[in-house]
């Protein structure tokens, strides 16, 4: 899983490999006020995508500053430390404590010279995309992929999920600029699993690895906490399981990404981006939902 630190610049989080997720902070960014409108020539509607779908459609802003005005306790204290270490010449790992945001500065600021129109249909809820069911999880980056184009579907592209979790106003988190854990599922106890990740088919069908997964699970339904909801429509696209993407540009075994954050202490916010686990990875917090093109807009009458 992934570490990042919540600064004034503009961040694509990263983390190094692990074999299962520390505890982590939370990933997103506070909307800024968008100006741009979009371009689209009729008015979006989900009817587009079907009714297990969301339109999604508008202006992407693709650098985008966030300032964090308040840390965690915890984090703020393992920054000082780590700092009063380093005066000292003392080589320091990677924190464990995940950099998760209070409050962000309102609004964000867009950096781009120019937006990116996109408009595209995501699903509603995390796979298998149905309301009160709870998600897949410890699903590796290849079986998603698979799942999704068996549905018609695709996994989503990195800015498809930024735009899909803050809209145009590039909220850090889905619902605002303020981290709720009462609104998505996430800031729950880290429980360090006794064992590694093992895909959830084969999991299953062994005794003890089922045990430690049932030990470890702190999933919700989809669409049970109703607040947890972006400007779009999509639920649970922060908190809850990690979620796949696909990194263009990049090659196998590292066309993979997750985002979203989990229902542990992570970053759980919209904008990072964990690269470190390759497309075989099945971390036991790790699910998907996918994504397709949408039709180009009709015009007005």
């Amino acid at each position: 899983m992934v570490l990042a630190g919540c600064n004034s610049t503009p961040s694509t989080s990263t983390s190094s490999p692990l074999p299962n997720p520390p505890p982590q902070a939370g990933e997103g960014v506070p909307t800024s006020t968008s100006t741009s409108t979009a371009t689209s020539t009729s008015t979006p509607t989900s009817s587009e995508c079907g009714e297990d779908m969301v339109l999604v459609a508008g202006n992407f802003c693709p650098a985008v500053r966030h300032e964090c005005l308040q840390h965690t306790k915890e984090y703020e204290l393992d920054r000082e430390k780590r700092e009063k270490l380093k005066e000292h010449g003392v080589e320091l790992p990677m924190s464990r404590v995940s950099e998760r945001c209070i409050r962000y500065k309102e609004p964000a600021q867009c950096l781009s010279k120019a937006r990116v129109p996109l408009r595209f249909c995501i699903d509603r809820y995390e796979w298998p995309n149905k309301a009160g069911e709870k998600p897949a999880l410890a699903v590796t980056w290849v079986r998603a992929k698979e799942q999704c184009e068996a549905a018609g579907k695709r996994l989503c592209n990195v800015d498809e999920f930024d735009f899909a979790c803050e809209g145009e106003d590039m909220l850090p988190y889905s619902y605002g600029f303020e981290r709720d854990d009462k609104r998505c599922n996430i800031d729950r106890p880290y429980v360090t699993p006794a064992v590694k990740a093992t895909p959830y088919e084969e999991c299953l069908k062994l005794p003890s690895c089922k045990k430690q997964l049932e030990e470890v699970d702190q999933r919700v339904p989809s669409g049970s906490m109703p607040g947890c909801k972006s400007p779009f429509g999509v639920f649970d696209i922060n908190g809850n399981v990690n979620e796949w993407v696909n990194r263009p540009g990049q090659t196998a075994p590292w066309r993979s990404g997750l985002k979203g954050g989990w229902w542990g202490p992570a970053r759980s916010r919209c904008r990072p981006t964990v690269t470190a686990h390759n497309e075989i990875y099945a971390g036991y917090e790790v699910g998907f939902r996918c994504c397709r093109d949408a039709a180009p807009p009709k015009p007005r009458p």
